[in-house]
This record gives C-alpha cells, structure tokens and sequence, in this order.
C-alpha cells in the first residue's frame, strides 16, 4: 500500500495555525480516521530558542505537545465530512517529557485514534520521537466543530 503524504501546502489548508505557531512540516503518512505520522524540523531559527534558553537551546514540551495536538487535528480534518470545520484542543492528560529536544533534530509525531466519546470528540494518544526514542507523549482530547459554529 503506497504511503499517504501531505506537504506544508495541505497541512495549511486543513490547519489555521501559522508561523511561528504551526509546528507540523510534513505528513509522512496515515490511515484516515485512525493514525498519522509526521514531523517537525527543529532549527535554530525557530523564534522560542531566543529565551528557551539562550545559551542551552531546548525545544519547550509544551510545544512539543501543540505539535502532537496539531497533528491530531490533521487527522480529524482528513475525514472527508469534517474537511471544512476546525479542531478545538480539549484536554491533556498523562503528559510526558523523557528527553530535550534541540537544534538539529527532527520530531517524528506518532499519533492514534484511541476513542470517540461522542460524534465530534475524539481522543488521541501522541508520542513525539528523535532518531527511535521517544522525547514526549501525551493523551489528546479535542473537538470537531463547524468553522461558523466556534
């Protein structure tokens, strides 16, 4: 089965996260309504890095987590029925950080459909990794709702 890719074009149409807030560079590949692979190119350019930290550049975990979040949300969005709503982050539970990330890596985002609470509530389960460890991971909820409706 040929892999399913998006680039920063697509990923832009279902998202309405910009710079220097979108933190997806690439869909890898994914099985509509169950999972997605991505990634996240760490650079020193990127405008946290200024005071997190100075001297010891470290990728914040709360954006690692935004990454996650913003990885489900393509998920969501791929349906074909939910292509023109958006994805409202719910909830974090069980959040981890296991090791920093700095200029240089690249973020895999790993992210599963866990469970449908209700029609438009969905709950994922994301884990961010470098070269095969795993950096954070954390359990998602969010919300699919009509871009009228918000």
């Amino acid at each position: 089965m040929a892999e399913k890719t998006l680039d920063i074009k697509e990923i832009m149409k279902r998202l309405p996260h910009r710079y220097p807030f979108l933190l997806v560079d690439r869909v890898l590949d994914y099985k509509e309504g169950e999972w997605i692979k991505a990634i996240k190119n760490v650079t020193m350019n990127e405008l946290f890095f200024q005071g997190h930290f100075p001297a010891e550049p470290i990728m914040p975990g709360v954006l690692m987590i935004e990454a996650l979040a913003q990885t489900s949300g393509i998920l969501a969005l791929l349906d074909g029925e939910n292509q023109e709503k958006i994805a409202f982050f719910m909830t974090i539970n069980n959040a981890k950080f296991r090791k920093p990330v700095v200029p240089g890596d690249q973020l895999l985002f790993d992210v599963k459909v866990t469970k449908h609470v209700r029609e438009n509530i969905v709950q994922t389960h994301g884990k961010a990794s470098v070269e095969g460890k795993v950096v954070a991971e954390a359990d998602l909820m969010f919300s699919i709702v009509s871009k009228n409706d918000k």
